[in-house]
């Protein structure tokens, strides 16, 4: 039999590395591990080598820029309607919550206005909250997120707690050649 490879510092380095958090996040090989420090069996390190089983690790999205002039056209219509930023930059601790009550309503009124004009969404999910759910394996975990104490492989069994909502339509107005999107609301002056 050869001899095991003698990696370099780097590399050393690179696998204690991994297989530190493998061994934290990962209950099946830190078992292994353990079991077999218990049986005697982690060989020396002029000993021999024993094969164990690695799974491939999934590829890394490719992360895109997304161009901002639909966001910015989306957040001019909240402050048209629902005067959406300038309630957000106004300082609410001097006002009395009845005061901060009675503007919330005018800005959900006209944020839920540009919502329903513009966008049409639905839920992620059909069940209702509070519903028990299992999901099976290869779910979209871009449109499910899991919450608590989640360890293992799917299945996964929970309550679903928040529906979720998924764009199902959206129809912005067209802009003008020239239009700056970066000017959300115009400055207004009275003459």
């Amino acid at each position: 039999m050869s001899e095991p490879p003698v990696p370099g510092f780097f590399a050393r380095f690179f696998l204690a590395f991994g297989v530190y958090f493998r061994f934290l996040f990962n209950k099946e090989f830190a078992g292994a591990v353990l079991l077999r420090i218990g049986k005697g069996e982690i060989p020396a390190v002029a000993g021999e080598a024993h094969p164990m089983e690695v799974k491939p690790q999934a590829v890394a999205p490719i992360l895109k820029e997304a161009p901002p002039d639909s966001a910015l056209q989306l957040l001019g219509l909240l402050q048209q309607e629902g005067r959406f930023i300038d309630f957000i930059e106004e300082d609410v601790t001097r006002f009395s919550d009845a005061d901060i009550g009675a503007a919330v309503r005018v800005v959900h009124e006209g944020c839920r206005k540009v919502l329903h004009d513009h966008i049409t969404t639905e839920p992620v999910r059909k069940e209702q909250e509070g519903a028990r759910v299992t999901l099976q394996a290869g779910f979209d975990a871009s449109a499910i997120r899991l919450a608590g104490n989640v360890v293992g492989q799917p299945p996964f069994s929970g309550t679903l707690v928040h529906r979720g909502w998924r764009v199902k339509n959206i129809t912005l107005p067209k802009l003008s050649e020239g239009h700056d999107v970066k000017v959300l609301a115009p400055a207004e002056i009275e003459l």
